[in-house]
């Protein structure tokens, strides 16, 4: 259930997978400091084979009006972007393009979840979209593009020259 397929990105020596509490067998990437000091994020695929991210709200996540800080939704939406495309990544990746519309605010202690899908991916490029919500209010709507970048990995079980 919670296994990415074998062509997915997941082989990344930077993946955890917590053992315990709240977000048992989630997985996240320790690599990003920016991301680890932000979150943290979490993503896993369903038993449907679609990727779901969450995270819940602390006080760090906070503005002055007690709110999520915009900039946290952003963070979060772009981990996401990257956990969404995971199955298409096969190489290191950038996000070159990123827009959003701010739709609702959420308070601390609320669990903050992401519905997307990868509307295209192309030979460099992987066109995304997707909302985050807190049960079924909307909170952010965002799309974002990221491009391959780097050499692409090795299929798992193949030897490299």
């Amino acid at each position: 259930m919670n296994e990415l397929p074998q062509n997915a990105f997941h082989l990344r020596s930077d993946v955890h997978v917590e053992t315990e509490g709240e977000f048992k067998g989630w997985r996240t990437w320790t690599r990003d400091a920016f991301e680890t000091h932000n979150g943290p994020f979490w993503h896993r695929m369903d038993e449907n084979g679609k990727v779901q991210c969450v995270f819940r709200v602390e006080q760090k996540h906070l503005n002055g009006q007690r709110n999520v800080h915009g900039g946290c939704y952003m963070a979060f939406a772009d981990y996401c972007l990257f956990a969404m495309a995971s199955a298409h990544l096969q190489s290191p990746g950038v996000t070159v393009s990123f827009a959003c519309e701010f739709l609702d605010a959420a308070q601390e202690g609320e669990l903050i979840e992401c519905d997307g899908e990868v509307t295209r991916a192309g030979g460099s490029l992987i066109f995304l979209r997707g909302t985050l919500r807190s049960g079924e209010r909307k909170l952010f709507t965002f799309s974002g593009t990221i491009k391959r970048v780097g050499k692409k990995l090795p299929a798992a079980g193949a030897s490299g020259a």
